[in-house]
């Protein structure tokens, strides 16, 4: 199954190449996923806004032992930057654009190993005595981009926003 992907993949990718026109089209994404933590909104807010705190629960954290962090701009909130650059990671970064007690907006672009740039919103909302928290990842992509997504890429981000909200969880239960 695997190989006729690839094979797929590849051919999708020869048409591509040849009719440039195709390109022109950016299909549309949006990943989305929701838990509840048995924590006050404030404190889940503060888990997500403080991009400091991202190494607590990031899904993405541990993958690249040699991965270089920086952080910039405001220490946290709207403006506040985090850049990462890694063998395995990639290269990117996070700008916090939006910050409220109910959500929690950024900016994230990919420089490495392709270029993209998407928009990450969390809403923190309150559950009875605990916190909906939605992460929602969206973008556009171009038609190669966008079948290897269908593919290949969106599953895992699937994957990866389960395992970031579990870890979430746990680290805002304790």
């Amino acid at each position: 199954m695997k190989t006729k992907k690839v094979a797929l993949v590849r051919h999708f990718a020869t048409l591509v190449g040849s009719n440039r026109a195709n390109v022109a089209a950016m299909p549309s994404f949006e990943h989305r996923r929701s838990t509840v933590i048995a924590a006050p909104p404030a404190a889940v807010n503060a888990l997500v806004g403080d991009l400091h705190a991202w190494t607590k629960w990031s899904p993405w954290e541990g993958l690249d032992a040699n991965l270089q962090r920086t952080y910039s701009g405001s220490e946290k909130g709207v403006g506040a930057r985090y850049a990462w650059v890694g063998k395995k990671s990639g290269e990117g970064s996070m700008l916090v654009t939006n910050a409220t007690p109910d959500r929690i907006d950024l900016d994230l672009d990919f420089v490495k190993p392709f270029k993209a740039n998407n928009k990450v919103v969390f809403r923190i909302e309150p559950e009875g005595n605990a916190t909906r928290v939605t992460w929602t990842m969206s973008g556009t992509r171009n038609v190669l981009l966008a079948l290897m997504g269908k593919l290949f890429f969106d599953g895992m981000i699937g994957k990866d926003f389960d395992k970031g909200l579990a870890k979430l969880k746990a680290v805002a239960e304790t």
